[in-house]
């Protein structure tokens, strides 16, 4: 397996991006991901008990269990809180981009990001698709992963290759985020395309582990979007599964989570006025999930975020937050430990001393330029 830090689509792909309008700064805001045969998907989506209408639609079609053919994605416009208009609006898209491209509207699947409580502008979306499928190309997802970006100060993209049953097999994915980022199905907006060929159930269960192991071991801020997704797509181009051995789903399942893992901490790389990329490794824990419950308690404590960003190693702050999450532990047995802060990557590795399970998350400092950026978001 190698993996790249570009996009490079895998086979029966093709992507495109433009700027169609939404953003006033002009800047790129509609993207399109298609492939030229049908394909499986899996979906995780927010837990927000009030998710926006392109989650909403998504979720229905996924449930369903069809084949899908596209993913139209605006950035600008969250669609959220616009009730039932804003289904309506959400389904107007998927309807507009399947008849220009002769699909199936339930074999498009639609998704937005940007400021909530406001209606997607149909008609800029409408005259911008039919230059967006102009420019569909199999070099097209570099622009497509501009054109989903909102705060982000640079696109995230990663490629893995790997050979399965004497086939090269494509794994590439994009994202977005870099504020509202808190775990519990990551808080950001994820595409990942494959040609690996899948099963649906087995395409559900690796996706499932990508995402428990990466996007939902990062936070920003502790705060969760309404619009938050991962979706991949299998179109099965490379015709891996009538060759593939026993070994192939676990070969997969590794290279899905490399991709997810270095698109999650190119989010938290990103953080909006972050100075700082912080990795929590807490060990010693009962089991997985308590190892990660505490090491979200720290990563999502503002009092230890301002001291790293301060450079202060106050770690009284540490032991706060580990207190504060509501597990019993002997304070005899933590032990904590914390690189130089002065220096970019800071690396705190904690010990329970209750058990043998671990986990890592990823977080950054909080700092007055976040403040500054989310006080001026409009």
């Amino acid at each position: 397996m190698k993996i790249y830090k570009e996009a490079a689509l895998p086979s029966g792909f093709k992507a495109s991006g433009i700027s169609c309008g939404i953003k006033r700064s002009g800047k790129l805001d509609l993207a399109l991901l298609y492939s030229s045969l049908p394909a499986k998907a899996a979906g995780m989506f927010t837990t927000n008990k009030i998710p926006a209408a392109p989650v909403i639609l998504c979720r229905g079609l996924l449930a369903k269990g069809g084949l899908f053919r596209a993913i139209v994605i605006n950035s600008g416009n969250a669609n959220s809180f616009t009730g039932k208009k804003g289904l309506k609006d959400s389904l107007a898209t998927a309807v507009i981009l399947a008849q220009a491209l002769g699909v199936k509207k339930e074999s498009v699947l639609v998704s937005s990001t940007g400021i909530i409580g406001r209606r997607l502008p149909e008609g800029k979306i409408k005259s911008g698709i039919p230059g967006l499928i102009r420019k569909l190309s199999c070099g097209g997802m570099k622009t497509a992963a501009k054109a989903i970006m909102t705060t982000d100060t640079f696109p995230k993209k990663v490629t893995a290759k790997l050979n399965i049953g004497g086939k090269v097999i494509t794994i590439c994915g994009i994202a977005k985020g870099a504020g509202m980022i808190a775990p519990d199905m990551a808080t950001l907006l994820v595409f990942i395309l494959t040609d690996m060929g899948l099963s649906r159930g087995l395409l559900n269960r690796a996706l499932k582990g990508a995402v428990e192991n990466s996007f939902n071991c990062i936070t920003i801020d502790g705060c969760m979007s309404t619009n938050d997704s991962v979706i991949l797509l299998d179109n099965g181009a490379s015709g891996s599964s009538k060759a593939a051995g026993a070994g192939a789903f676990v070969s997969f399942s590794r290279a899905l989570n490399a991709v997810c893992l270095e698109l999650a901490k190119m989010i938290v790389k990103d953080a909006e006025g972050g100075s700082k990329f912080i990795e929590i490794e807490v060990s010693g824990a009962k089991d997985f999930n308590q190892a990660r419950r505490a090491a979200l308690s720290i990563a999502n404590s503002n009092l230890f975020k301002t001291a790293v960003y301060g450079e202060n190693p106050n770690f009284g702050r540490i032991v706060s937050a580990i207190g504060a999450s509501g597990m019993v532990v002997a304070e005899n047995k933590l032990k904590i430990k914390v690189s130089p802060l002065k220096k970019r990557d800071i690396l705190v590795n904690v010990s329970l001393g209750i058990g043998k399970a671990k986990a890592a998350v990823f977080t950054s400092d909080l700092t007055p330029k976040y403040i500054k950026i989310n006080a001026e978001y409009n």
